[in-house]
């Protein structure tokens, strides 16, 4: 069978969450990273390790020898933005996104602006699970395991 889309709407995801974390931008910045990074697991807890270069330019990626995303800017906490062009892990089918963190300090917190667009063939179940996944990240993020700041 042949899957068609109908309308632009069925080839675009754009999801945006807000999250408030109670510590300083740079010790928030740190534990997204890990959280992103060696810190990464599934909703069941099943560890998931990436690898993550925080700079611009960098990679985050899964060291699988043949999956890689790009990080397109990062910069460091000075004004907290991560964002990259890349095809989420749990697609294997034609599609291009773009992630977007934006961290803030605000009244002794931080407040983690997150951004995920992507246009392509997504999957109806991919669809209404990848926001429940980005909102796993940014709660671990709130109080990491390997952070003793939190």
């Amino acid at each position: 069978m042949t899957q068609t889309a109908n309308s632009i709407e069925d080839l675009t995801l754009t999801i945006n969450q807000e999250i408030r974390v109670n510590a300083s931008l740079e010790v928030t910045f740190e534990a997204l990273l890990e959280q992103m990074g060696p810190g990464n697991e599934t909703h069941d807890g099943t560890p998931l390790p990436m690898k993550i270069e925080p700079w611009p330019g960098g990679r985050w990626y899964r060291d699988l020898g043949d999956t890689m995303v790009t990080s397109g800017a990062m910069f460091k906490p000075l004004s907290g933005d991560f964002a990259g062009n890349h095809r989420p892990l749990f697609a294997s089918y034609p599609f291009v996104s773009n992630l977007q963190y934006r961290l803030k300090e605000t009244e002794g917190a931080t407040l983690i602006s997150f951004r995920h667009t992507a246009l392509g063939f997504i999957q109806d179940d991919h669809r209404g699970g990848v926001g429940k996944g980005w909102a796993w990240i940014l709660e671990r993020t709130r109080k990491p395991p390997r952070n003793p700041e939190f």
